[in-house]
Order: structure tokens, then sequence, then C-alpha cells
């Protein structure tokens, strides 16, 4: 089995929608899109393309798929891992309203309900599934307790209302924190994996570290 993991931009309060572009995603009356590129940095790109060096394929959420493919086959791409990842291997499509997907050959329509279709993808042999943006998409994989690992970028911003990594019906449990960096502009970058059921316990005094 094969790990799917997901790789967000996030809001210090959770908000996940439009970070590239004022109008990315102007659903819902969200007026605050393009809040990513003042933190962008070297630093930043490099960790994103190291990333994506991991993958085999792709998930996305229709959106998030309609974003990318009105922009990265017409990207420039010589010396661009990120467009050459994108252009070039498989994306997996979850969509009630497409009929039909079309990404230089490379893009496929997933059938029947998104978690079975998702968990026959993960029990393939090979490298990383990985789901970039597709926030909608994403709070089913963390509801069906689908995803392995979460590679997060948070910025120091507040937007208020807007689409959010975690929805009402997150599954509780546990992640553990694997890497973290501050990158020079003040984003956060962490990586969190799934680490089992939610930990219970008790607060007393004795618990607390006593410091000299």
């Amino acid at each position: 089995m094969r790990r799917l993991v997901v790789t967000a931009f996030l809001t210090l309060d959770g908000v996940v929608q439009a970070p590239g572009q004022p109008e990315e995603d102007p659903s819902g009356g969200f007026a605050h899109g393009g809040w990513q590129p003042p933190y962008f940095d070297d630093e930043t790109g490099e960790r994103i393309v190291e990333w994506f060096a991991g993958a085999e394929d792709f998930l996305l959420g229709r959106r998030t798929y309609e974003i990318f493919a009105a922009w990265w086959p017409h990207a420039p791409q010589d010396g661009d891992p990120i467009a050459t990842a994108l252009n070039r291997r498989t994306k997996h499509v979850a969509s009630r309203t497409l009929t039909s997907v079309d990404w230089n050959g490379t893009a496929r329509l997933l059938e029947g309900d998104v978690p079975s279709a998702v968990r026959a993808l993960k029990d393939r042999d090979g490298g990383e599934l990985q789901v970039h943006g597709s926030a909608g998409l994403v709070q089913t994989l963390l509801r069906e307790d689908l995803v392995d690992e979460l590679r997060l970028l948070t910025y120091p911003v507040v937007v208020g209302p807007g689409k959010r990594l975690f929805g009402d019906g997150a599954l509780p449990g546990a992640w553990r924190l694997t890497w973290s960096s501050a990158m020079p502009r003040g984003a956060v970058a962490a990586v969190y994996e799934r680490a089992g059921e939610l930990p219970s316990g008790e607060f007393t005094l004795e618990s607390v570290p006593v410091v000299h």
C-alpha cells in the first residue's frame, strides 16, 4: 500500500482558499485571494519542489483540476520540475459534474464513490499519491481516514470566512510532527504523519515539568 500525502497552504485561521491569486477561487464571496505570494521565497520554493519529487500521480478535486489544467500545460517547462511532474504524471480527478477531462492525455475521472476509488488507488504499489489544493476533497479524505501525511505551509495572515483544511466532519485522531522549519518570510513548514487514535489523559500538577 502506498501513501496518500496532502500538501496545503493555509492561513493562521485555517483557510486554504485561493492562496495564489485574487480571482483564483472567489466562490462563497471570498474576497481575500492572493494571500500567499507576499510571503513566498526561494527556500519555500525549494521545499515545494522537494515535496513534488516523490509524486507518482496526483489526486485533485474538480476546481483545483480546472485551475491547474488552465495554467500548467501552458507554463514554461524547461527546468521546472513542478510543471514537468504535473504535465507528465497521471491526474485522478474527483468530480460529480465533469463528464470528461483532458490534460495531455494524463487525466482520469475517478469512477464510483470517492472513498472506494481512493482506497483502490492506495492499494497499488508505487510512489506517493499526492493531493494539492482540493479543499472539499481533502475534507472527504480526512473524514474517511485516508490521509497518511500532511505537508503544511502556514502563513502569518488571518482572512476570516473561507474554505478550511479541516471541516466539521474531520475524524478525531492524532498526528505526529516529523519535520518543521520557519521560512525566511514568515511561513512555517511542517510535516505530520497519521499517528492513530486521539490520546486522552488527565491534567495534574505533577504532570507539569519543573523549570529550574
